[in-house]
């Protein structure tokens, strides 16, 4: 069966995912082990979609309805190729300005993200499709309904991404914390992709090691590190003071 915003009952899901609908997420029991459901975790592993293991207590708080093991969220918006924001960016005028998100996984991060984003000009945000934070109610809430201003794009690997952008011509730069390299001293002024890392691991090693360069925030109190949402602020406006 299907809501507005969620499918539930494992032949459904199985059936959706087939049909090519934007699943977000998938919801599934972790100690269900019937042949149906492992037709459905071979579905969803086959098509990369996202999903984690959850108690059945966490199941039942997404529906009252008879879940059989799984529930799926649906995208609100309609997700973007990689290829295709590439191309429609490059008939712009302005040099493009992407924000790559390395597993990003609290929804409200994402949303407060999004909306700075928006704000900020950028032309697209790229996410990985295993391990990100779900687009759902509270994404769309906390980006105070930028998300449906914004390309967002899911590719299966965030470092083939990479590497497409750097093929297209655009420089890379990761915000992290292993590098002398201070923000201000980064040229935002050429096309760009700011490449953000997970809110406890920062951007993946294997990720740091294929982008072309590395920032850092100048930080002066004792605490060692910002929230992921406020130092991707401070990169993007630090891009926009740049272009003014």
């Amino acid at each position: 069966m299907q809501t507005e915003d969620q499918i539930f009952g494992i032949r459904a899901i199985i059936e959706a995912v087939n049909a090519s609908k934007d699943i977000d997420k998938v919801f599934v029991q972790k100690d269900a082990n019937s042949e149906l459901m492992q037709e459905l975790l071979k579905t969803l592993k086959r098509n990369n979609i996202n999903f984690s293991y959850v108690p059945v207590e966490k199941l039942n708080k997404l529906t009252h309805l008879n879940h059989q093991g799984a529930v799926a969220s649906i995208a609100p918006i309609k997700f973007i190729g990689l290829e295709e924001l590439v191309e429609k960016v490059a008939e712009q005028e302005k040099a493009p300005l992407y924000l790559i998100l390395d597993q990003i996984s609290d929804a409200r991060n994402f949303g407060a993200i999004i909306r700075t984003a928006e704000c900020t000009g950028v032309d697209g945000i790229i996410i990985q499709k295993s391990g990100a934070a779900p687009v759902n109610g509270d994404t769309v809430k906390t980006s105070a309904g930028a998300v449906f201003n914004i390309p967002i794009c899911k590719v299966d690997h965030i470092k083939d991404a990479i590497f497409y952008l750097q093929g297209s011509g655009v420089t890379t730069v990761a915000a992290t914390e292993k590098t002398e390299n201070n923000i201000y001293d980064i040229d935002f002024k050429e096309p760009i992709a700011i490449v953000m890392g997970s809110e406890d691991k920062g951007v993946n090693p294997s990720v740091l090691k294929i982008i072309d360069q590395k920032a850092k925030l100048p930080m002066y109190g004792t605490i060692s590190s910002l929230n992921v949402s406020v130092a991707c602020g401070a990169f993007l406006y630090e891009a926009v003071r740049q272009r003014l």
